[in-house]
């Protein structure tokens, strides 16, 4: 098993630290403005890259291009909102994405405004579509970029820390133990758990507002 888990960590660590770091950026930047994210989670990419951080430059790194990443994509996405929203929303891609998606984001986003703008980067599907939903809402673009960078801050450091102390961890121990790719494991399995538990508790917060009707002026507030 040991094997194993270092040949796949040596894929990762082979790729050149400054490539790796940008594509992992370019990635979450391309999730939230061309709805990539809807195929692939940004959070696999940028967990994956963590694990190859072998300096504190590296991991501030990594941090910083995440954040600067989906900050950017969601940018692009909000622009996309505000200038093609309805046309897109119309179009074949609008159609695949779902009514209901778009119903739910945008009633969310009617409901609780900013609070829903920072939930939705934990969400998957939300995260990817609130971005459109808000351009093609009142919501300013300040009040937007308010909101969502602290949920990119802890989204980032969470994903980064997590990823690159399992590889770390592994890595201290595994000369020493066979059984150590158990523990990696065990670790990144946990850390999906929790993040699996709190994703359905914001589910069912987001449930409470999703169905109710929206005016579409995203400036409503229901407690």
């Amino acid at each position: 098993m040991n094997e194993l888990l270092d040949d796949l960590l040596g894929y990762v660590q082979a790729v050149d630290p400054v490539l790796r770091t940008l594509l992992a950026g370019l990635f979450i930047f391309l999730e939230t403005s061309v709805l990539v994210g809807l195929v692939v989670p940004g959070d696999t990419v940028v967990l994956v890259a963590s694990t190859a951080v072998d300096s504190p430059l590296g991991y501030f790194s990594l941090v910083t291009i995440a954040i600067v990443g989906a900050l950017g994509g969601a940018s692009v996405g909000f622009a996309i909102g505000r200038f093609f929203g309805p046309r897109l929303r119309a179009s074949r891609l609008g159609a695949r994405i779902g009514e209901k998606n778009w119903c739910r984001a945008e009633n969310f986003l009617d409901h609780r405004g900013g609070i829903a703008v920072f939930i939705s980067r934990f969400l998957p599907v939300l995260h990817s579509l609130t971005p459109l939903v808000v351009g093609m809402s009142t919501l300013r673009y300040r009040t937007f970029m308010l909101w969502l960078t602290p949920a990119c801050i802890i989204w980032a450091f969470a994903y980064v820390s997590v990823g690159s102390a399992a590889a770390e961890g592994y890595r201290s121990i595994s000369g020493q133990l066979s059984s150590a790719a158990y523990f990696f494991v065990a670790a990144i399995l946990g850390f999906w758990l929790l993040v699996y538990a709190v994703k359905r508790l914001l589910d069912r917060y987001v449930a409470r507002f999703a169905d109710r009707e929206s005016d579409r002026d995203a400036t409503t507030r229901d407690d």
